[in-house]
This record gives structure tokens, C-alpha cells and sequence, in this order.
């Protein structure tokens, strides 16, 4: 997703599959010289696509497709600056806006670069993970220590505007391009937070954005905290070793505080899970839907805790995508007691595409549920025991969902 925690994309499931123009849609149509002129190609009523790859038949009408690309020729005042390829990447963006789905988005050349970039963790920006909510641009999660999360954003702000430009209707991969920049530059964004009825203006400074991973500590009350910040690709390893410091600490029980994390990839989601469930257990389920045979997702069974471990999970609404694998997982099992807000509900499964060796497309190919079968996307996790974290001012401290993690925790039966 953006300028956010996961190097962005907060999608769960990594598939880079290198294809050739299979694009048929769109490549079909114009890999032969697409520009022949309005003159030359007159208005047709139904059309069938065809390449070497594949066949498409469609009854649509591309007769207004040619009439709109012939008039953006002969009329717009600065056409001659516009290339036909350009003309083929926006008419590829605005059959991707056509599903409707914040998560499937057309990577241009430039788009590509700067996505990829994200995903190694190596970039400049403000360090938000962004989504659709009602079609408003809304922040999942800042990061921690980021300029986002040091100037106070939280999740569930809504953001109208970035410097003067108003979000409504912007896709999430432009809101991405005008929050990210070089570092030292300043970015102002009109902010509604939420539960709050006037909107308010905040200025940061960019940086470039490490994402930060796991932190562990060991309280004095005997409970062992692992606070885990984003699901990246080196995260499952880290987690390995915090479950060995958790073992040698001699304590039986476990906060794992999953708030604020915005999600990742599905395998360190899976492999965290093995270290509580037996093997074969389900974690997750990819839902295909269209009568497909769905993917089920199981426990590899490292399962080195038995029936006495005590454990409490913290999510809030910046709890998404693994995280809400996980932690729906361990709840689903009755492994752990979850304690917070409702999470933010982002549940669908995309996979990336080279679809030419300079551009991709990332799209949505399933939902996730948990392992009862619940459904995660827009509906998201709800916990235990809700808990309010609500700050009376910026000097406030206190943290009530913590507080109530320690008190189950001391209070737990073996």
C-alpha cells in the first residue's frame, strides 16, 4: 500500500508469475498497431479478440473505446504529447477501476519502479498503510517511529486531502504517489480523525521509511511481550527467535500485541501460527469463490507449547490483512483470548503479475477466511474482550487494552 508498513501492498500472498502479452483484453486489440486512425477503423458494433495466447469473445461495443481515443487526437490541445502507449496504460487503469476493488491496481513503468522499491523496504515518505473504507482514503496503520506515526496519525483518519489535492475518487496507487517523495520534502494532509466532527490540517516531513519488524520484552509481572509490527519477508525467522527467548524466559505466558500491524506475507502468517497448533490445522482458507476448489492453509505442526500456555493477542482497527490470519486463527482454535477493537477487515487475496517485463498488474483472486469459515474482508476480527483505547490528550499514557491483556493473563487458570 503506499508510503506504508507493508512494503506496500499490504497484500498477504506473493505470486510473481511472468507471462507473456496474455493481457488479451487490451494487448489483443492494439499489439498490431492499435492506431490506425477513426478514419480507417469505423465504428463496429461487436468485436472478438484474438492473440496467439488466447481467445476472448465479448458482445461489448468498442465503437465509443475508438470514437473517444480518434477525438482525444483531433481535439485535445496537447495529444501530440501523449503517446498511444500512454493512451493503452490509462485505458488498462480504467478497466482495473472497473471491478471496483481498491486492492487490483495497473502498475505503469514508473508505477512498477516505485512499487518494487516498496517492497524491498526501501523508500521515502511518510510511513502510512492506507485503504479504501466507503470509498474514503483511510489510514490502517502509520508505522512505528515513522514522520506518519511521530505526527500523530492513527488508524481510522480519514484523509481529504494530500497538500491541495481532494482524495475523493483517487485510487489508492495515486494517493501512494503524492505521499511518498524525497526525503526532507513536506507533504500537508487535511485529516478528519476519527470521531471527530472538523478536520484538521498536518504537516510532515518526509523520511526514508524502515519497516520496523519485532520487539520483545520480558515484564516484571512474569509476561512476556512480543510486539510485532508487519509480517515481512525476514519476520517469520524473527519470530522463531522470539519463541525461543519466550521458552528460555521460564514464564508461561505470551502477549502478543498485533495492533497497528497492517499485514504482509501469508507464509510468515502460517509459520507463526505452526508454533501453536498442532500439524494439519487449518489457519486459513484462500476462497476463491465460482464453485473453485478452494486453498486450505495448514499448521507444520511446530507446536512446542502444550494446553497451559496462557496467551492474549492485541489487535485494533490497524490490525489487517496476517494479522488478522493469525490472530483469527488462534481465536477460531481457542488458542488465545483476543483483546482490543474490532480489526480493520482486510481479507482478500492478490496476486502479481508481470504482464509485460515493465509493467504489472496486482489483482484480487480470493478472500480469506478463518478456520471456522468466517469471512475476514470488510467484516474484519471481533475480540474477547473490547476494550476502548481512547486518550484523553497527547500527555495521556495510559493504555486500558494492555491493562486488560496483563489482568486476563495474571488471572488465567492453568
Amino acid at each position: 500500500m503506499p508510503p506504508n508498513p507493508i512494503p506496500k501492498l499490504n497484500f498477504m500472498k506473493r505470486k510473481f508469475i511472468t507471462i507473456p502479452f496474455v493481457f488479451v483484453l487490451f494487448i489483443g486489440i492494439f499489439a498490431g498497431g492499435v492506431y490506425v486512425g477513426y478514419a480507417r477503423h469505423p465504428d463496429i458494433d461487436k468485436v472478438v479478440l484474438q492473440n496467439k495466447e488466447a481467445a476472448v469473445e465479448t458482445q461489448a461495443d468498442f465503437a465509443p473505446f475508438w470514437k473517444v481515443w480518434n477525438t482525444i487526437n483531433e481535439k485535445y490541445p496537447r495529444a501530440e504529447k501523449i503517446t498511444d502507449q500512454e493512451k493503452i496504460y490509462g485505458a488498462i487503469s480504467g478497466l482495473m477501476s472497473s471491478l471496483d476493488d481498491p486492492y487490483s491496481t495497473f502498475f505503469n513503468p514508473e508505477e512498477k519502479k516505485s512499487f518494487e522499491e516498496e517492497i524491498q523496504g526501501n523508500f521515502s515518505g511518510i510511513g502510512i498503510e492506507i485503504g479504501m473504507r466507503n470509498k474514503i482514503l483511510t489510514v490502517i496503520s502509520p508505522l512505528k517511529g515513522t514522520p506518519a506515526y511521530r505526527a500523530g496519525m492513527k488508524p481510522g483518519d480519514k484523509i481529504l486531502k494530500i497538500d491541495k489535492t481532494v482524495t475523493s475518487d483517487m485510487t489508492m496507487e495515486a494517493a501512494i504517489k503524492l505521499l511518498r517523495g524525497e526525503k526532507g520534502t513536506k507533504v500537508v494532509l487535511t485529516v478528519l480523525h476519527e470521531g471527530d466532527e472538523k478536520s484538521v490540517e498536518i504537516e510532515i516531513i518526509r523520511d526514508t521509511i524502515n519497516i520496523p519488524t519485532l520487539e520483545t520484552e520480558i515484564r516484571k509481572d512474569g509476561i512476556f511481550v512480543i510486539k510485532l509490527y508487519s509480517f515481512t519477508g525476514n519476520s517469520a525467522s524473527l519470530f522463531r527467535n522470539a519463541m525461543k527467548e519466550f521458552t528460555e524466559s521460564g514464564t508461561d505466558k505470551l502477549l502478543l500485541d498485533l495492533r497497528g500491524n497492517p499485514g504482509g506475507y501469508l507464509d510468515s502468517a502460517v509459520s507463526m501460527a505452526s508454533w501453536f497448533l498442532p500439524e494439519g490445522k487449518i489457519v486459513t482458507t484462500e476462497d476463491y469463490g465460482n464453485n473453485k476448489t478452494p486453498e486450505i492453509y495448514r499448521s507444520r505442526g511446530y507446536n512446542i507449547f502444550n494446553d497451559k500456555l496462557k496467551f492474549v493477542i492485541l489487535i485494533n482497527g490497524g490490525s489487517a490483512s496476517a494479522s488478522e490470519i493469525l490472530a483469527g486463527a488462534m481465536q477460531d482454535h481457542k488458542r488465545a483470548v483476543l483483546v482490543g477493537t474490532k480489526s480493520y477487515g482486510k481479507g482478500s487475496v492478490q496476486e502479481v503479475l508481470n504482464i509485460t517485463p515493465e509493467t504489472l498488474l496486482k489483482i484480487t483472486v480470493a478472500k480469506w477466511l478463518t478456520p471456522n469459515g468466517n469471512t475476514i474482508a470488510e467484516i474484519g476480527l471481533t475480540p474477547d474482550y473490547t476494550v476502548e483505547h481512547v486518550k484523553k490528550n497527547a500527555e495521556d499514557k495510559t493504555d486500558p487494552q494492555l491493562d486488560k491483556a496483563v489482568e486476563l493473563l495474571l488471572n488465567m487458570n492453568n
